[in-house]
């Protein structure tokens, strides 16, 4: 790769380059926050290659964030966060489990489901992995499921926090690649369900073949309806985020904003929160939101020096040379991504990923939105894959339980994953046929 991409990029890429970039790498492996190791990589890149003035960082810093969409990402957030102090997210279980009932794993099922509605409004999966997770990991374990493995079934139903609209991953890509929120919303909406369908299928085989969970009773409709009704403030939420993004009645951002407003009148109309509880709220919040801004800021100037050294257009022409059949060229870009996913968190993937990959997905016919949900859902495997797998560690600090055992018992889920991620690279209209 390095004789390749130093014969054919015009701006040769020497030592310096290569520094950097080890640099960079080495600071993630030791545990140095993402966005100052991704900061630092893109002033030394600059500084040693000279290919761009170091003014960039300070103007690309600015820039990054002064944008309209990234508003969406606070709001959704705070959403997610609101849904959690009011309660309406037990409704929304509550819910789940009813629909679930008819099933043997009824409340293994309606836990992924849970997870999938949470999806909805926070548009996070640690959030998700975190707000599921306390509501029913003692709840599977009371009905036999294993600790470890009841982590794990949360933690990759808590994936569809990013795969299933509204996606602050989606608001990003979109971002950086130039491609609309509202479209990628409605392109992802069969493939995020496509997964959390496949993490249910996948509990029901292991079920069948270990006998965690026999649970007795049918579906009531009775109960069902009940428990709609009960639930039915907390079902407003996902009902007025999505019918107003689809119907065009809002934006993505828009929707994040009347969300927030929705989900605070509810709570404050049952009393489940108070003026009181606003502080705590917005401090949750914003320690969240803190963590990544500063990575989409500095992500930026990384992303730009890439672009002047002609990295993705050298890595193109580098893929091509050694293979021009498209299939082995997709598999390769879903191999780097899985990759990627596994050792650094989504925000960062995205922002310098995504313009080195786009041109090679192009140059093999891929449509820019198919390549964007196929890129999302592939870092979405990443979540539960260790060694980072974040939803891991989220749920491992949860309960206490052993990152290592939690990841020992979620690998058929990263197989389930990873055939629908196979699925959608291979098979465009899944992600294209509401866009024609």
């Amino acid at each position: 790769m390095y004789q390749i991409l130093n014969q054919q990029v015009s701006v040769e890429l020497g030592w310096e380059f290569y520094v950097s970039l080890c640099g960079m790498v080495l600071l993630i492996a030791l545990a140095v926050p993402v966005w100052v190791a991704l900061g630092l990589g893109a002033v030394a890149m600059l500084v040693l290659t000279d290919v761009l003035p170091l003014s960039l960082v300070g103007e690309a810093l600015f820039d990054g964030i002064d944008a309209f969409a990234l508003i969406a990402v606070p709001l959704f957030i705070l959403t997610g966060d609101v849904l959690v102090r009011t309660g309406l997210s037990n409704k929304l279980l509550d819910i789940a489990e009813a629909t679930a009932g008819g099933f043997k794993t009824g409340f293994g099922t309606a836990t992924v489901l849970g997870c999938g509605f949470f999806a909805c409004i926070s548009g996070s999966d640690a959030a998700g992995a975190a707000a599921v997770g306390r509501m029913t990991i003692d709840r599977l374990t009371e009905q036999g499921y294993p600790k470890p493995y009841a982590c794990a079934l949360v933690a990759s139903g808590a994936c569809t926090g990013i795969l299933i609209p509204p996606s602050i991953a989606y608001i990003i890509i979109g971002l950086v690649l130039g491609v609309s929120a509202s479209t990628l919303f409605l392109a992802a909406a069969v493939p995020g369900v496509m997964v959390m369908l496949s993490i249910m299928i996948t509990n029901i085989v292991m079920n069948r073949i270990y006998g965690y969970e026999n649970a007795e009773g049918g579906f009531s409709m009775e109960r069902w309806l009940k428990t709609i009704y009960e639930g039915r403030y907390a079902l407003l939420v996902p009902v007025v985020i999505l019918g107003g993004i689809y119907t065009g009645i809002f934006t993505p951002t828009e929707a994040a904003a009347v969300a927030v407003v929705t989900t605070i009148i509810i709570g404050l109309f049952q009393g489940t929160i108070s003026l009181g509880d606003f502080p705590k709220m917005l401090e949750s919040s914003a320690k969240v939101n803190g963590v990544i801004l500063p990575i989409i800021a500095l992500s930026l100037p990384l992303a730009q020096t890439l672009a002047a050294l002609e990295v993705p257009q050298g890595f193109v022409q580098s893929m091509t040379s050694l293979t021009d059949n498209t299939a082995i060229l997709t598999l390769i870009m879903i191999g780097i991504l899985i990759l990627a996913g596994c050792v650094m968190e989504t925000t960062p993937n995205i922002v310098i990923l995504s313009p080195i990959l786009l041109p090679l997905a192009r140059e093999i016919g891929m449509d820019d939105i198919h390549f964007c949900i196929m890129m999302v859902t592939a870092l979405g495997v990443g979540f539960i894959t260790p060694p980072l797998g974040l939803n891991l560690f989220v749920v491992s600090g949860l309960t206490g339980t052993s990152v290592l055992s939690i990841a020992a018992r979620a690998g058929p889920y990263v197989i389930a994953m990873l055939s629908v991620v196979l699925m959608l690279a291979f098979i465009p209209e899944l992600s294209l046929w509401a866009l024609d």
